[in-house]
């Protein structure tokens, strides 16, 4: 049965235990389900950080019934890079992927969007969506013109992902003003299949669905896969134009139609 969400809580991370929380939720998502590593996971205490967690902010969705001091209370989490931030630090995590000249060079209002997860428990509901809400009030309330950010595919078999990355490439390859390229150490060519011979049920059925979700208020993807070995994945560059929406695209991004 799928847990209650009537009395979930979207917020920004206010506390220690709200950011280890939502370290621990990584750590069960994306290390002990999709096999990820990297040089600062504590397996130990079973957390997924890294050197970007203390410059960003975490966008998460508490359950108040879970136990807070068990670390258990976070179920879903994003985390959230403003350009602001990034130029601080150096960097956005995307630049060890992807050359993103094309949107600095933009000289817009930017957020990079990653780490996204839900507990396995709660998934198939509505607390992407709450999410989701909760994502547009910080977009609107900041100004936010461009979103950024890697969407995964599971696993490293290219060959297996030809029907969805080529679908991607034919159908909604980002305008050259805003297309990043995936960097050459783990550039993969996403045309892998001709536009004939495209199967849009199966490359639909093999899109995650979040990277569904932004497709369909106009997101858009940049020139080449990046296939990330370290956490088992192939990534592809989702790019979003908040002034470009549509009224239509806009009602959906910003919760007024509602959608489970």
């Amino acid at each position: 049965m799928m847990p209650d969400t009537a009395n979930f809580q979207t917020r920004l991370a206010v506390s220690e235990s709200d950011l280890l929380a939502a370290q621990r939720l990584r750590y069960r998502v994306f290390v002990e389900e999709l096999g990820a590593d990297g040089p600062l996971v504590d397996h130990e205490n079973r957390l997924e950080r890294d050197e970007f967690d203390p410059f960003v902010d975490h966008l998460v969705l508490i359950d108040p019934r879970r136990s807070e001091a068990d670390l258990e209370h976070v179920v879903g989490v994003y985390r959230l890079l403003s350009g602001e931030r990034a130029a601080a630090m150096g960097r956005f995590y995307c630049d060890g992927e992807y050359d993103l000249m094309t949107l600095r060079h933009s000289g817009r209002p930017m957020l990079e969007l990653g780490r996204s997860c839900v507990d396995p428990a709660y998934r198939g509901g509505t607390g992407m969506f709450l999410l989701w809400n909760a994502l547009a009030e910080y977009v609107l309330k900041n100004r936010i013109e461009l979103l950024f950010g890697v969407a995964s595919f599971h696993g490293t078999d290219v060959a297996a992902l030809a029907q969805p990355l080529a679908w991607l490439h034919h159908h909604h390859l980002a305008p050259p003003e805003l297309r990043p390229k995936a960097l050459a150490e783990g550039f993969q060519s996403m045309d892998l299949v001709a536009p004939e011979a495209l199967d849009r049920r199966e490359a639909m059925l093999a899109i995650p669905p979040l990277l569904k979700a932004y497709l369909r208020i106009g997101g858009v993807i940049g020139e080449g896969a990046f296939v990330d070995h370290a956490f088992n994945t192939t990534d592809v560059m989702l790019v979003v134009d908040t002034t470009t929406m549509s009224e239509k695209h806009r009602r959906f991004y910003d919760g007024r139609t509602a959608r489970t």
